[in-house]
Parts: structure tokens; C-alpha cells; sequence
């Protein structure tokens, strides 16, 4: 296992340790910190994600002090965990947030990160994300399209502001991740080719309510390569020179986020080991540098803990059903990844090969297959490990499930930060009209 990212004392002196996490057997009780989790599920039930506060501040403080020698802010990509009491941990530390929505926007300015910390990404801003965001004044907008560019210059006219923006150039590299999770290739969704940037602020003038501050990019995610971050860097300070050539004055370069987390035997580097390479590039550029960290802060420090229902054999097929569902944690079905899947209380059992599967009506339903695993039995809890990141926020109410609790440990406190759904949750907006008769 990798040492540990960051330290327990001051943010800039990274200390290595030999766990990943808080997460860890004592006397064969899976504990977060110092709390049993059967401690928190006789509390909440299951299924729930729990999160450790002292591995959130451990990772953004590691990501944090591996670029103190250059200026920079790290802005959270929350769109990996959008929790407050997740939110407001980073807050305290400092932590702006990178952004995707409106909903994103009013969940970070009610935690207390700074507008002037938050850069709002993503191809289809709405008119009301727009007027929202000038209206709290954030740092920038990272513009998609030059048809994008032209809609937020006429809002801001409307509301009288200036505009900060930064374009998202796809430098067409590959990240060497699973293609659903790319985003700086020439055939993703994301950015604007660097003639057709170019070409766009060439004509900045045309736009009377922008200010370009910045250029940014991102290329993707769970990146367990520094290569690609250095060949994106490359071609961002490439293009800066050209736009800094035009007269415009660049004082933010945001290089995106990405970088991965082990879920199972993947290597990607520490955040250490990626300032060492980007670090002596950036000091010599003008630049602050803005990061868009997400997996890499939250992915380690949650887990999802559910109980085996029942055990199923069908002619030799083995199945743990069990109370989580692709509704909870959709990475499996969605991407066919990766949770390591451990028992929450050791003991000695024979080891077995099963699909651990559940509830819901699809058989695109299941947390693992094939997977080999100690002979669990019905109502012992399992621990799904690496949730933190795209697991509760991806969630859904298919099959009017009830969405999960959320619990953030602190030491030998717990606290439920979202409780469970109750079933009036369910129709909550829902209305049945009155017929007429035919």
C-alpha cells in the first residue's frame, strides 16, 4: 500500500504513513478512525456511506503543500462529492471549488468558500447558472464554445457586469483512462481546439462584457500517469504565450484535475510526486495555477457499508445479495469498476468466487462479479472501500428506493450529515391532478 498523502501537522510538511485512509481493522473490527462502523450502522442501518474527516484533511493538504512553490488555489471538484459537511471540511482548509451547476454553486457559497475561489466548468451553462454566478461573482467561467462566450457577454450586458471567463482548451491528449471519463481528446465533448480558441479571442473585442483572465484545460480522470499532465501542461503554456502575444493579460492557468486513486492494484503517483515534475515547468511561467482536485481528495475517504440479505447458489453460481443497490454506488454497473469488498467484522471463513449483487430489478445490478471474497453470511456487514468520490452524489431513487444516510467520523464522534430518505421523500413535489371525466 502507498504511503499515506500529506500530514497531521502543518499543511506544507507532508509526513509518509502507512495506511491510504482511516479506515482500518482493530483487534478484527473495521473501524473509521476511532468509531466501530457497527457502532454507526446500529445507529443509521444500512446501506450508508460513512467518510473519515481526518483523511479529507490528510489528501487536500497533500495536494495542497505539492504545489506550495508556485502561486496557485485549488479549486475541490465537487462534483465528486457535493456533501456540506464534506464541503465545509475543505473550506476550513481553504479549498475553493471547481463547479458544474447552479445547485453546485448555492451548496458552495453556503459552506463559506470564497466566489472568488470557485471556476464553473461544463458545456451547457444555463441562463440562470450564468446570471447566478456574475450575480456571486466568481473567479472565472471556463468557456466551452465560442457560441457559449457570446450568451454569457450578453447576460452580463443585461446585468451591467463584466464577465471573467477562461477557455477550456482540449489539447487533444490522451489521459489512458476509461473512455467515459476522458475529456481533453479531440472526439470528447469538453473544450475547444486551440485555432478555433485562438480564432475566438482574437475577436475578444467584439464582446464588450468579458475579461478573459485565464486559460484552462482538463483532460480527464482517475489519470495514474504523470505523463499526460506534463504533455497538457506543455501545450496550456504553449498557447498562453500566443494569447499573451495578442495583448491580453492571462493572471490564471487551470490545469484541471484528474489525477487517481488506487482502488485496487493501480499505481498512481502521490500529489508529491506530480508537483516535483509540473512544479519546475510552472515556477517559470507568470502564472497562478488553479487545480481541480476531486478523486484524488474524497475517493479514499468513504466507504459504503451494507448488510448481506441473503446467500444463492443456481446451479454452481454463487451470489451474495445484499441491501445496497446500483440506485447507491452506479460506478460498478456504469463503468464496471473496481470496490475492494471486505468484511467489517474479520473472521476465519473459506474463501469463495460470487457475484455480490442487489435488489434492484436489472441484471446490470451488482457491486462485483466473480469476485473472491470470505464465505459472509446473511445479516454480516460488508465495507465496499474507495466510495467517496462519484458514489453518493451519482445516486438515484430508481425502483423508489430511498437514498442512503451520509456519516462523517471525527475522531470517536460521529455525525449523520444527510439523513435517510423516508418514503414521503419519495412523492415530496409530486402531485396527482384531478381528472376531468370523459
Amino acid at each position: 500500500m502507498k504511503e499515506e498523502y500529506g500530514s497531521m501537522g502543518h499543511p506544507h510538511t507532508p509526513t509518509p504513513l502507512k495506511h491510504m485512509h482511516y479506515f482500518e481493522y482493530k483487534n478484527n473490527i473495521l473501524y473509521s478512525e476511532e468509531v466501530p462502523i457497527e457502532k454507526i450502522v446500529e445507529a443509521v442501518g444500512t446501506p450508508v456511506y460513512i467518510y473519515s474527516r481526518r483523511t479529507l484533511i490528510r489528501h487536500y493538504r497533500a495536494f495542497d503543500s505539492a504545489f506550495q512553490e508556485v502561486p496557485h488555489i485549488v479549486c475541490f471538484a465537487m462534483k465528486a462529492n457535493s456533501n456540506l459537511a464534506v464541503l465545509k471540511v475543505l473550506a476550513d482548509e481553504g479549498s475553493g471549488a471547481d463547479i458544474v451547476s447552479g445547485g453546485e454553486l448555492y451548496r458552495c457559497l453556503k459552506v463559506g468558500i470564497p466566489a472568488s475561489k470557485i471556476v464553473f466548468s461544463g458545456v451547457g451553462k444555463t441562463r440562470k447558472e450564468i446570471e447566478e454566478a456574475l450575480q456571486a461573482g466568481i473567479l472565472s467561467f471556463n468557456v466551452e464554445s465560442p457560441q457559449e462566450l457570446a450568451f454569457i457577454d450578453r447576460i452580463a450586458g443585461e446585468l451591467n457586469r463584466k464577465a471573467p471567463i477562461s477557455p477550456r482548451i482540449n489539447p487533444d491528449v490522451d489521459p489512458k483512462t476509461h473512455p467515459y471519463i476522458s475529456t481533453g481528446l479531440r472526439e470528447n465533448k469538453f473544450g475547444i481546439s486551440m485555432s478555433v480558441a485562438l480564432d475566438m479571442l482574437k475577436s475578444i473585442k467584439d464582446y464588450p462584457n468579458i475579461q478573459v483572465v485565464g486559460v484552462s484545460s482538463h483532460i480527464g480522470s482517475q489519470i495514474t500517469k504523470i505523463q499526460p499532465f506534463l504533455d497538457a501542461l506543455e501545450k496550456l503554456l504553449s498557447f498562453v504565450e500566443e494569447v499573451r502575444n495578442m495583448g491580453l493579460d492571462i493572471k490564471y492557468m487551470d490545469i484541471g484535475g484528474g489525477l487517481g486513486i488506487r482502488y485496487r492494484d493501480e499505481s498512481p503517483p502521490h500529489p508529491r510526486e506530480l508537483g516535483e515534475v509540473l512544479v519546475p515547468r510552472m515556477k517559470k511561467a507568470p502564472y497562478t495555477f488553479i487545480f481541480e482536485p476531486g478523486r484524488v481528495i474524497v475517493g479514499n475517504a468513504g466507504i459504503l457499508v451494507t448488510r448481506v440479505l441473503y446467500d444463492k447458489v443456481n446451479e454452481g453460481k454463487h451470489f451474495k445479495i445484499v441491501d445496497v443497490a446500483m440506485n447507491d454506488l452506479v460506478r460498478p454497473s456504469l463503468y464496471g469498476s473496481y470496490h475492494e469488498i471486505i468484511p467489517v467484522v474479520k473472521r476465519e471463513r473459506p474463501l469463495i468466487k460470487a457475484d455480490v449483487v442487489g435488489p434492484i430489478c436489472e441484471s446490470g445490478d451488482f457491486m462485483a462479479k466473480n469476485r473472491e471474497l470470505p464465505d459472509v453470511q446473511p445479516g454480516e456487514l460488508l465495507a465496499l472501500m474507495s466510495a467517496g468520490a462519484y458514489g453518493f452524489v451519482m445516486s438515484s431513487n430508481y425502483n423508489s428506493r430511498p437514498r442512503v444516510p451520509e456519516v462523517l467520523v471525527d475522531g470517536d464522534s460521529f455525525y449523520i450529515v444527510r439523513r435517510r430518505e423516508r418514503y414521503e421523500d419519495l412523492i415530496a413535489g409530486e402531485e396527482i391532478p384531478e381528472f376531468r371525466k370523459v
